[in-house]
């Protein structure tokens, strides 16, 4: 597994003040993503990591969701630190 690709945007101290916020969260979740992708890589097989890393997509894409619609400039902050895409409107 690759460990330098995991993206430390959030600084220590801001991790252990803010760990309910949705950016803590939505960073957690793109670290636990990225660490699940990369097992799947090794792993073609692994279904219940397949089934546990579309939980977490859509747990991040709920709280993203919550955090466009409630501040844009906060969301379009994240986006860039964590370079993930935005989100697909309907």
């Amino acid at each position: 597994m690759i460990k330098n690709l995991f993206v430390s945007a959030i600084s220590q101290g801001e991790k252990k003040e803010n760990r309910g916020s949705v950016e803590f969260q939505v960073f957690s979740f793109t670290n636990k993503i990225r660490r699940l992708t990369s097992h799947l890589e090794l792993h073609r097989k692994d279904f219940l990591s397949q089934r546990g890393l579309r939980k977490i997509l859509g747990k991040r894409q709920r709280l993203l969701a919550y955090l466009s619609k409630k501040n844009k400039v906060r969301y379009k902050e994240l986006i860039s630190n964590l370079s993930i895409r935005e989100l697909k409107t309907r």
